[in-house]
């Protein structure tokens, strides 16, 4: 069917506003998405009924099947997801999580050893942000308890490790995720000159608000940066305080999470149970990226290079090898125990059950970001900018603008979807070199939005892991994301006006140094003594 062009049309960012503006107020992105989908194809048939159901179902269909065969990209990342889910609930069935706690308790020896473990723990675990603030909540919480480290300083760490590592890993959930809709933006826009994979390693490195909310986070616990309510809570908790129920809702909602994993933990785990189907999971998928990237390699007659096996190898095969290898070490754990098979399968499927959600939201954002695309959203925004915006401040809009959809709607995910295309379409309008940049200025954003919401599940799911008052992690943790996003959005200038990674990093850098010396200086000024 032939659509109707809107790249020099307002209408054109009706969809994607409308899907934000009702996602603001209901809160609820699947149908906020889909909401955005069906009016987006309404304007590009013309209001036609019949062509906007076949323009819709084609979209849906073409994440299963594409060009006459199966999409095994699509496929092949929702397999991903399930079969982490399944991996992550054999680990705590096995007791892996059980036996590292009790391992941990037995050999930190200080208040700031207990912090860092818990910030190494949220960096090594990356597989999963829902996993990383679940895991390393019940490792760390008896560790950092025994040493009078208040839940919120626990909530914070869990908090700030669990997306701004997931963000910039590519055997994650979110990374695979990612290198998903930035795949199809190069496409969309006949960029060649790096893979998916390698344009998610390029943008490493750009993503400033991840970076620093995890220098942040040794900051804070090495050197017991306490501000605003957090010193309120290091005090209380000095004094013993703030360990026992924190109140009601809290334990209701702890209650509710673990009726609903409804997993009951071995009590004959060892350590090597949690470590090593997480560290086979992760080789298991590099050698799996290499070996398909060196096959592509060959099969084009080129030499091999790691550097090359990984720019042209197949990231949603490795990721689906990685993950069953992962999880076979992980059933093996289990099955050794004596553990019954019927008990097994049933948490198989609660742990795939618990990943339905995200893959749900990935295939209306796959759908979203095809219509955002048809619709040349991004052209026209280029267009209003031009002559109004020089495009070295696109960056930090973009980061302040994700940042606040983020926030508004509580869900990363869901500002990926919409904003990653439009920020694409951007740069290919404005300035190609920019490309790399606004994307990741998106991807930041994103994280710091929802690194603040109250309404984001990492939020809500790491003030559970440390059995924190909710809204007290919110409140202690609001002043060191703004702290980090200051940080970012130095960096995005600079990244913007000179294109230098190198330079912006180093910017960045030396504002982090301050703010850091600042919070210090701030600490100590009000905050007793922790060490």
């Amino acid at each position: 069917m032939e659509l109707l062009n809107f790249s020099a049309d307002p209408l054109s960012v009706l969809p994607p506003v409308v899907a934000l503006t009702l996602a603001i107020v209901s809160r609820r992105v699947l149908l906020s998405l889909g909401v955005g989908i069906i009016l987006g194809a309404l304007l590009l048939t013309d209001w036609s009924l019949g062509n906007t159901a076949s323009y819709v179902f084609d979209q849906f269909t073409a994440v299963f099947w594409s060009d006459g065969a199966l999409n095994t990209w699509s496929l092949s990342i929702m397999a991903f997801l399930v079969l982490l889910g399944m991996m992550t609930a054999m680990l705590t069935l096995s007791g892996g999580t059980r036996a590292f706690a009790e391992w941990a308790q037995a050999r930190v020896k200080s208040k700031r050893g207990s912090k860092l473990l818990a910030a190494f723990l949220g960096v090594f675990i990356f597989v999963d942000d829902y996993f990383n603030s679940l895991a390393v909540g019940a490792i760390s919480r008896p560790v950092t308890d025994r040493f009078y480290v208040s839940r919120a300083k626990l909530a914070y760490i869990l908090d700030s490790t669990a997306a701004p590592m997931c963000v910039i890993m590519p055997a994650s959930s979110w990374g695979a995720y990612i290198i998903t809709i930035v795949g199809g933006i190069l496409l969309s826009h006949g960029v060649t000159e790096y893979s998916p994979l390698e344009a998610f390693v390029r943008l490493i490195p750009m993503n400033f608000y991840a970076l620093f909310a995890l220098l942040m986070v040794f900051a804070v616990a090495w050197f017991g940066l306490n501000v605003g309510k957090m010193r309120e809570h290091e005090i209380a908790a000095s004094q013993g305080h703030g360990f026992d129920a924190q109140d009601a809702s809290t334990e209701k909602q702890a209650h509710e999470l673990d009726e609903e994993l409804d997993i009951k933990e071995s009590e004959n785990g060892k350590v090597s149970d949690l470590i090593l189907p997480i560290l086979v999971l992760i080789v298991a998928t590099v050698a799996a990226m290499i070996y398909t990237g060196a096959q592509a390699l060959a099969g084009n007659g080129a030499d091999f290079s790691v550097l090359g096996a990984f720019e042209n190898t197949d990231v949603g095969t490795s990721l689906v090898c990685g993950a069953l290898f992962g999880l076979a070490v992980a059933l093996v754990t289990v099955l050794k125990q004596g553990i019954s098979l019927a008990e097994t399968f049933a948490t198989l499927w609660v742990g795939a059950k618990s990943m339905f959600g995200a893959i749900l939201i990935l295939i209306f954002a796959w759908t979203i970001g095809s219509v955002i695309s048809d619709m040349n959203t991004g052209t026209y925004l280029s267009s209003l900018a031009q002559g109004n915006i020089g495009y070295q401040w696109l960056p930090v809009i973009l980061f302040l603008l994700s940042g606040m959809m983020a926030f508004s709607t509580g869900t990363s995910w869901g500002t990926f979807g919409i904003m990653l295309p439009i920020a694409g379409d951007m740069a290919a309008a404005s300035d190609m070199a920019l490309m790399l940049p606004m994307l990741s200025a998106v991807l930041a954003g994103s994280v710091f939005g929802d690194h603040c919401s109250p309404i984001s599940d990492t939020t809500i799911l790491s003030s559970t892991g440390a059995r924190c008052n909710h809204i007290d992690h919110v409140a202690t943790q609001l002043p060191y994301a703004l702290a980090v996003a200051l940080v970012a959005s130095v960096g995005f200038i600079v990244l913007g006006m000179t294109e230098s990674i190198a330079i912006s990093f180093a910017a960045a850098s030396v504002v982090f140094v301050l703010v850091c010396f600042g919070l210090s200086m701030l600490s100590k000024a009000k905050m007793v003594k922790a060490y």
